[in-house]
């Protein structure tokens, strides 16, 4: 990354000395950081009020239709796992803004290394993998006792304790918060993937 990065456009006093592909490098980082970070931010922040919501309502009802909640079980076990990898991933596309303002240093010793940018960005991209995974595997779960829920509903009398059998707005939430997640772990990705496909077209 040393010879390989185009001419100053910002503040000749401290970039003039940039190699041309770190200049191009630059802004494209704080892009994709500032993006990635923000709409993680936000989706990660509703999937966690819901997941909280969905858990709380599961811990006080001890009914025997409560064991079909998918705020319990290996279900929200993922979707919870899934977030804290989206927490994880939120501190790394921040550390991509960060990345961007070493890149400006002039002194070529300091400066992050090609290899070292491409190697931080490829540590992002796989956090958001594992993290995809995870939802996923939720994903799976809780469509999968909705799937029992709404097959156990047939035939079932419309009686205050029957009526905990059929599928809940709760249920949903759960999706919901679930998808939000994966969403947000999808956008990351992409920006990471756009990230290395710049950093690969800076070389000319």
């Amino acid at each position: 990354m040393n010879e390989d990065y185009k001419l100053p456009t910002s503040d000749p006093a401290t970039t003039e000395a940039l190699p041309p592909a770190v200049e191009r490098v630059i802004p494209a980082l704080r892009l994709a950081g500032w993006t990635s970070f923000w709409v993680q931010i936000v989706l990660g922040i509703v999937a966690g009020l819901i997941f909280v919501f969905a858990v709380s309502v599961a811990a006080f009802d001890d009914s025997e239709a409560a064991q079909m909640n998918p705020g319990r079980g290996p279900g929200i076990f993922f979707a919870i796992t899934g977030l804290i990898a989206l927490g994880i991933s939120i501190y790394w596309s921040a550390s991509y803004v960060q990345l961007a303002k070493r890149l400006k240093i002039p002194d070529s010793s300091v400066r992050p290394t090609r290899a070292q940018t491409v190697r931080s960005i490829e540590i992002g991209t796989l956090i958001n993998i594992v993290g995809m995974l995870f939802n996923l595997m939720a994903a799976e779960t809780i469509t999968g006792i909705l799937l029992a829920k709404a097959l156990r509903s047939e035939g079932v009398a419309f009686s205050p304790a029957a009526l905990k059998q059929l599928i809940q707005p709760i249920d949903l939430f759960v999706v919901l918060g679930n998808t939000h997640t994966l969403v947000a772990h999808f956008i990351a990705l992409v920006a990471s993937l756009w990230l290395l496909r710049w950093v690969a077209n800076a070389k000319s």
